[in-house]
């Protein structure tokens, strides 16, 4: 059996559900599908992890979020975080797990009323293949991927997040406290997220 091949009017046709947010998120990212998936990359220190709970906290307001914690499992530096950036403001719609393997993470994602976005925390910590993470990502079609990636030389570390950079929508580079996107739907050319105003501060006059 051929595959099916859309016509102009089908994709016209296509609806689809967005983050309507407020400027600080809109300026630098659009308006992205909540079942993007989002590659977000950055060195160490950088405010990274301070992006992606906040980004998560954010997607709080559309529906549950599942945080796989697999690098820093819940240590006290992760507390610190949930703690200064009030998490438990979202408490019912943010949940951690920290060592589900792949399958289990999959039945979990399988049962309803489970989480509408995924964040996991790091790609590389993961141990997935590309392979592994695309096919998570099909499987599920109408939730929202979150992958945090280690770099080295400015780059996704190891092959298998090379090419899950590309395949991902919402391409997001966090330095200097500020995250920019690189991906295929940016809003303001220029515009960036402040992770932390006096960090950046701080490394603009470098302190």
């Amino acid at each position: 059996m051929s595959k099916r091949a859309y016509t102009v009017e089908n994709i016209e046709a296509i609806k689809y559900e967005c983050l309507n947010w407020d400027d600080m998120w809109r300026n630098p990212f659009g308006n992205p599908a909540i079942a993007s998936s989002w590659f977000i990359l950055g060195p160490s220190a950088s405010g990274k992890s301070s992006f992606v709970m906040q980004l998560g906290r954010e997607l709080c307001r559309k529906g549950p979020v599942l945080y796989v914690s697999y690098e820093e499992g819940v240590r006290m530096e992760f507390q610190r975080r949930l703690k200064y950036l009030h998490m438990s403001e979202v408490r019912g719609r943010f949940s951690v797990v920290t060592d589900d393997s792949y399958e289990e993470l999959t039945e979990r994602l399988s049962r309803s009323k489970s989480a509408k976005f995924v964040i996991i925390d790091s790609f590389q910590y993961s141990g997935w293949t590309y392979e592994q993470a695309k096919a998570l990502v099909d499987k599920f079609p109408k939730k929202g991927f979150i992958f945090v990636s280690q770099e080295y030389k400015g780059q996704p570390l190891g092959k298998a997040a090379v090419r899950l950079r590309y395949m991902a929508d919402m391409k997001v580079r966090v330095a200097g406290y500020k995250a920019y996107c690189q991906g295929r739907a940016t809003g303001d050319p220029g515009s960036f997220y402040p992770v932390w105003d006096e960090g950046i501060i701080k490394t603009s006059n470098n302190l």
